[in-house]
């Protein structure tokens, strides 16, 4: 079981849901993750990632401190019980 802790605005593509726990297929990645959030939740998807499958440029997402930018993308190895951490990018000026 992999848990993503989702931020305010997204919450309400998640039934309100604060924490969403799904269960992926090994090997456990983030991809997995999403496509298991897909089927759950098809909106939350949309929001998550563009047409391409790519994560959009305004979400960052986080395996411990660490953005899976940082690490393999969308390809990044999960353990079970790991827990993902989506933030929408602030902007402003």
């Amino acid at each position: 079981m992999i848990a993503v802790r989702l931020p305010t605005v997204l919450r309400p593509f998640a039934g309100g849901a604060e924490r969403v726990e799904v269960e992926v297929a090994s090997p456990p990645t983030v991809a997995a993750v999403f496509t298991a959030l897909e089927a759950e939740h098809p909106a939350l998807r949309r929001r998550l990632t563009d047409e391409q499958g790519a994560v959009r440029r305004h979400v960052n997402i986080y395996l411990g401190n660490d953005n899976i930018r940082d690490l393999a993308g969308l390809q990044t190895p999960l353990a079970e019980g790991d827990e993902l951490l989506i933030l929408p990018s602030v902007a402003g000026g």
